[in-house]
């Protein structure tokens, strides 16, 4: 047999650009880096900085059962080009305001719109219409996308606000999905092909899998939802606000940007890891653990802790960080088939985009009202317990009608 991952690398490769260039990624770990500089210059609350990720992710939660639609009718490439230079216009939006946050949440709202087709509904329908034995590794090398975006583009941010200030960072930062994943995703992106290739050797057939309204009749999909919106409660609370919070207590912006880079590494490492394990062991069992070990991290950070522990407190949140997503799609596919994974897929993001985009506003927040992001971290360690308690609940893979017999 030759290895899936052999034969479609270069659809993995594109896929995981393309993610880490994505509408709900570039959005999310670039305004960490901004919420200072555009506090200074207009006077705004750190609030009302981060709620501009509401503005992103709310109306990518509510574009997503769209695009889940017209990725199962039309498949992923029509979406995502023209997803990756709409992506770009939305930054470059932001870079013309002047102090009007009503301009400032439109920005964020056109990165959500226009680049609605970025986000990983897209990309992950290829990858699990193309991959069977090596569904959850696949899955995981393509969404360590967004560990890339997280270990990189802070720093990349930071770098661009202290030479030239934030308007030109606004303007790299949306350079970013136009001139990389744009030719990236058009030479190397052709999931027509790959699927079709897929089909022959699959032992997952391509034609199984439960629509949206059976998959919602039953408990596995609640627990799934459930659990993917606590832990992006805990995790998007953290993530844009641990540069802020860690130079409020004295940290340096370069040690920040260091702690937030082995957060994105280990994103990645969580990614790929837990991929690894799921294909191998039972995926439920696997979250319990990954889901687990952040609540340690969190606590860690209600602290005053040594720059050593705020490192392995990072590693910790960041694995269970590139945990989840890559889970969520992984039981997506496992649980509930693939003839209608993207509109399912669609839904559970949707519910990851609000949390994600309601958690930096609420942990600016709590900052806001008491100085400090320590009940924030206390909250989101009871989020992370919780959400990994409920998985095992999933139960037994289900067999596909042809398998089943």
């Amino acid at each position: 047999m030759v290895s899936e991952l052999r034969r479609d690398w270069m659809l993995v490769l594109s896929a995981c650009v393309g993610v880490a260039c994505s509408s709900i990624v570039l959005p999310f770990y670039t305004i960490g880096a901004l919420i200072k500089p555009l506090s200074a210059e207009f006077g705004w609350a750190r609030a009302d900085v981060t709620t501009a990720i509401l503005f992103s992710s709310g109306l990518g939660a509510l574009t997503a059962p769209v695009v889940g639609a017209l990725c199962d009718r039309y498949g992923p490439r029509v979406l995502v080009l023209p997803g990756l230079a709409g992506l770009a216009v939305g930054f470059f939006i932001a870079a013309g305001m002047n102090g009007e946050l009503w301009m400032f949440y439109l920005a964020y709202g056109a990165m959500a719109l226009l680049g609605a087709g970025t986000t990983p509904v897209t990309w992950t329908r290829a990858i699990a219409a193309a991959f069977d034995r090596q569904r959850g590794l696949a899955l995981g090398l393509t969404l360590s996308g967004t560990g890339i975006c997280a270990t990189l583009i802070p720093a990349y941010t930071v770098w661009l606000v202290e030479s030239f200030g934030w308007r030109v960072a606004y303007v790299g930062i949306g350079l970013l999905p136009l001139l990389l994943a744009g030719p990236v995703a058009f030479y190397g992106f052709r999931p027509q092909r790959m699927a079709a290739a897929a089909g022959s050797t699959s032992t997952d057939p391509q034609g199984w899998g439960l629509t949206l309204g059976e998959a919602a009749r039953g408990y596995r999909f609640w627990i799934l939802c459930l659990s993917i919106m606590l832990v992006y409660l805990a995790v998007s609370g953290i993530s844009p606000n641990l540069i802020a919070a860690l130079t409020d207590q004295g940290f340096t912006a370069a040690q920040a940007a260091t702690a937030q880079g082995a957060y994105g590494i280990a994103i990645m490492v969580g990614r790929v890891a837990v991929g690894h394990l799921v294909d191998r062991f039972w995926a439920p069992a696997v979250a319990l653990v990954a889901l687990s070990l952040p609540a340690v991290g969190a606590l860690v950070l209600t602290g005053s802790p040594a720059f050593a522990w705020v490192l392995a407190a990072a590693v910790l949140i960041g694995f269970a960080a590139g945990a989840e997503l890559d889970l969520m799609s992984f039981f997506a596919a496992r649980y509930f088939g693939i003839r209608h994974y993207a509109r399912i897929y669609a839904v559970l993001y949707a519910i990851l985009a609000v949390a994600g985009g309601s958690a930096p506003f609420l942990f600016s927040m709590v900052y806001d009202q008491t100085g400090s992001y320590r009940i924030g971290f206390f909250m989101a360690a009871g989020l992370f317990v919780v959400a990994a308690a409920i998985l095992p609940a999933l139960g037994r893979y289900p067999r596909p009608p042809a398998a089943a017999g």
